[in-house]
């Protein structure tokens, strides 16, 4: 089955051709794994979903959320930001927390929070673990991006092939993860579209 390159493809591709992508998106390409989402030019903005009880404000800027005695699967997480004529988002912030390897949040410090700015390609990457399960929810990354004070989106991200997924009420299909094996850990990949032009 073939599919015709959407711009986001061809962006991605030039980057991966110059060797300016990271590690986890090369893991991705060599399997085959489309980027997600494909952006079109006029397309719809990410949608967005509620933020839920445990965001903390000021979080770390940090790429790397791993730290001593924090076990669970090893994740890094890369994608780009881009607008809905698919072009990059240079210096948008991207601000990521989730639950630990047991399934709590920690809201005294920052333990699995961190904030990154985009390249000038609109690129960003996290180098995270895969979130325990904890009542009521499905496994989950919660992500708030923000350009320029121009644009701001809130929502969350999800794994793919999580029997929790169906039960959950903020599961939506086009907020899923595209996933793959990297060594021991995984490489994971979203891109997201903010509503700006």
């Amino acid at each position: 089955m073939t599919h015709d390159p959407t711009r986001r493809d061809l962006i991605l591709a030039a980057a991966l051709a110059a060797g300016g992508l990271s590690f986890a998106e090369t893991a991705l390409a060599q399997q085959g794994l489309p980027p997600t989402p494909k952006c079109k030019d006029g397309d719809e903005p990410t949608a967005a979903q509620t933020e839920g009880p445990f965001y903390k404000p000021s979080s770390p800027q940090r790429a790397d959320l791993r730290e001593p005695g924090l076990g669970g699967r090893a994740v890094v997480l890369t994608g780009l930001v881009l607008t809905r004529r698919c072009r990059p988002v240079a210096r948008a912030l991207v601000d990521l927390w989730h639950a630990d390897d047991k399934g709590d949040y920690d809201n005294r410090g920052f333990r699995c929070r961190g904030h990154v700015l985009t390249d000038e390609a609109g690129r960003y990457q996290f180098r995270t673990i895969m979130p325990a399960l904890y009542p009521g929810r499905t496994r989950h990354y919660h992500v708030k991006v923000a350009s320029a004070g121009r644009s701001l989106l809130t929502t969350q991200l999800y794994f793919p092939n999580e029997p929790g997924n169906a039960r959950d009420g903020l599961f939506q299909r086009a907020l899923l993860m595209r996933v793959g094996q990297s060594g021991e850990g995984l490489a994971a990949q979203f891109s997201f579209v903010l509503d700006m032009t």
